[in-house]
């Protein structure tokens, strides 16, 4: 256990002095791997070999890349114009109702885009003017975007629950399902922290103009593409009609008609869409493969089983231990990124959590939701500084002071998912078990 713990250090110093992530793991997983073995290179570079190839020749991570595609189509597309307009007329002449109609929008946005930073950085494109000219304070709405952002890694499709799906080896359709409920859960939160804003301070989100139900209908007519979408991709998974891979190709594909349809492409649109795709897929495939290095490093020091002593010799009830996990995730939320922490910490924790005898599935989600907290809480959350790049004359501690209601009922969410199990297992129980 103790070269595990110099080797945790040793990666969390190489993060801090700004060292690829994918990189820091490798080079951490692959030294300690051969001081565990008297420090013999070869076999912890045919390890490190054999991790590459496998990774590389996965059938299930090519989901990865063609849901990174469906998104960067709907991004082009101007979908996230159609789903704001849709959610402003129903909920725009509320007070607050621009924040609540982009918290909506954010969503609906993610479910299709399943990125966080995407979603927060296109949404701050599309509701920022428009909250400006109804008197919005700055404070609120960007909070409310940099909030509703969050919502892209749990509602599916989800790159993050693909790979913690990968790396625990868990069924990922099963995990899809099982986020549907708490990001539901999520906007509804988000809306109610809305509300508590709007009434402490009224003059932050003043009442837009009601719109007649003509209007209504003919803006829901604008998203019908989305909820198509969404409807082929999810509903196919969850009906068992075929599998996320195959339903991340169909969902490609769909994506790139409707933004042919809509006259958004052409040949320099094309060629920055699937340079983005590669880029991005590439990236993520480099920090992958670190990650599986650096497990097998962990698991072969010995560290789950380690974990598992301790924690037993402690005499904790299984559930004290889940929530002094997810102390630790808050805590390391605040200097590290949300990815980052997610790679970092599940090699060592799944086999503790798997043992005690927790379902994984739901594990995942837990996972997901504290890594959400982790984008908008201080002084690293990620999705803050999307905003602030997009955003330049919002001061980032505006945007601090205006997220704290949406983090702390993030919290409450947390604790009534973690509590109630069935929030995430209802819908995998009915679909698949």
């Amino acid at each position: 256990m103790d070269i595990a713990l110099i080797g945790f250090i040793c990666l969390l110093g190489l993060v801090f002095l700004r060292l690829p992530i994918a990189f820091a793991m490798g080079l951490v997983g692959l030294i300690g791997y051969a001081a565990l073995g008297d420090w013999a290179f070869k076999p912890a570079l045919t390890m490190a070999a054999i991790r590459t190839i496998n990774t590389a020749q996965e059938y299930s991570l090519s989901v990865i890349p063609l849901f990174i595609l469906m998104g960067n189509f709907v991004t082009r597309a101007g979908l996230s114009h159609e789903l704001y307009h849709a959610s402003h007329a129903f909920l725009g002449h509320r007070r607050g109702g621009l924040a609540m109609a982009t918290v909506v929008a954010c969503g609906g946005f993610s479910a299709i885009c399943g990125s966080s930073l995407a979603t927060a950085a296109t949404m701050a494109k599309v509701a920022m003017p428009q909250m400006r000219k109804y008197g919005y304070s700055d404070s609120l709405a960007a909070a409310s975007i940099a909030a509703g952002g969050t919502l892209g890694i749990l509602i599916p499709p989800s790159v993050i629950l693909v790979i913690y799906g990968i790396m625990t080896e868990q069924s990922i359709r099963e995990l899809f399902a099982a986020g549907l409920i708490p990001g539901i859960l999520g906007i509804l939160f988000y809306l109610a922290a809305v509300a508590y804003t709007v009434r402490r301070d009224p003059d932050s989100g003043p009442r837009g103009e009601k719109t007649s139900l003509q209007y209504k209908l003919k803006a829901l007519g604008g998203v019908w593409s989305t909820l198509m979408l969404f409807l082929v991709v999810m509903g196919g998974i969850y009906a068992g009609i075929f599998t996320p891979t195959e339903a991340a190709g169909i969902g490609a594909g769909s994506a790139f008609l409707i933004a042919l349809f809509r006259h958004t492409l052409n040949f320099k649109v094309l060629y920055e869409i699937l340079s983005d795709t590669a880029k991005t897929t590439a990236s993520l495939f480099a920090v992958i493969i670190g990650a599986m290095i650096f497990s097998n490093f962990v698991n072969r020091a010995g560290l789950p089983d380690d974990l598992l002593q301790f924690v037993t010799s402690m005499n904790l009830v299984p559930l004290a231990v889940i929530f002094l996990i997810l102390l630790i995730y808050i805590l390391l939320g605040c200097v590290l990124e949300s990815l980052s922490m997610l790679l970092l910490t599940v090699p060592a924790f799944f086999p503790l959590v798997q043992s005690l005898g927790f379902d994984l599935i739901w594990f995942g989600i837990v996972v997901v939701v504290v890594t959400e907290i982790s984008l908008i809480t201080p002084p690293v959350g990620l999705n803050i500084f999307v905003l602030s790049s997009v955003l330049p004359d919002v001061k980032t501690g505006t945007i601090f002071k205006g997220v704290t209601p949406f983090w702390c009922v993030d919290i409450v969410r947390l604790i009534l998912i973690t509590l109630i199990p069935a929030l995430s297992l209802y819908l995998p129980h009915l679909l698949y078990r």
